[in-house]
Order: structure tokens, then sequence, then C-alpha cells
């Protein structure tokens, strides 16, 4: 059976929305991404534009006024998570943890 659209996140999805807790713009996003898995996901741009696609039209996030930051550049479009974003977010973090709970009961009796 196929998954319902953005029922539950990808690994690569649930690190974007991390990110997008503040404004940033795509460069960040990735660079971001990488801080925050400690190097483990990495997003290319073809990747990380679809997906903010798919975010924005399902209301999950949405533009944010420019931001000056490191990156020069004057045409570059700052995303934010939404309200519906960030309830979304918090759903797949709960849904992480029961998962975590889940295993840890069965990998203490794997010792």
């Amino acid at each position: 059976m196929p998954r319902e659209k953005l029922q539950s996140f990808t690994e690569s999805m649930y690190y974007v929305m991390l990110s997008l807790t503040k404004p940033l713009c795509g460069i960040e996003i990735m660079q971001r991404v990488k801080d925050l898995s400690g190097g483990q996901v990495i997003i290319g741009p073809g990747t990380l534009y679809t997906m903010l696609s798919k975010f924005e039209e399902n209301g999950l996030i949405a533009p944010a006024e420019f931001n000056p930051g490191p990156i020069t550049w004057t045409n570059r479009k700052n995303y934010v998570i939404t309200v519906k974003g960030k309830q979304m977010l918090r759903q797949e973090y709960e849904r992480l943890k029961r998962q975590i709970s889940d295993g840890e009961k069965i990998m203490e009796g794997l010792k």
C-alpha cells in the first residue's frame, strides 16, 4: 500500500524541516542539514529544491523575509517552517521517539 503523501518524513526531509526552524536559503539549508546530522545526511540542490517545493505546496514552509548573512548574493530565497510544518515536525519527532523506545525493548534482550 503506498504511503500517503507527507504522512511521515524521510530522513532527509526530517533534517530539512529541523534546519528551517530559522530562515535559511538553499545553500544554508544544505550546510545546516550536514551539520545537524554530523555529516551523515548530504542533500544536493536538485533533491533539496524538489523537497522545498513539495513542502511549500503543502503549507509546511513559506518564503521568509530576506535575512542577510554570510552569503552575499541578493537573489536568494529564504524559507522558514510554518505552524503546520511545526506540528508535522513534532509528530515526526514523536514517531521517531516511539520507534527508539520500541527498539530499546528488543535490543536490550539481545545482549
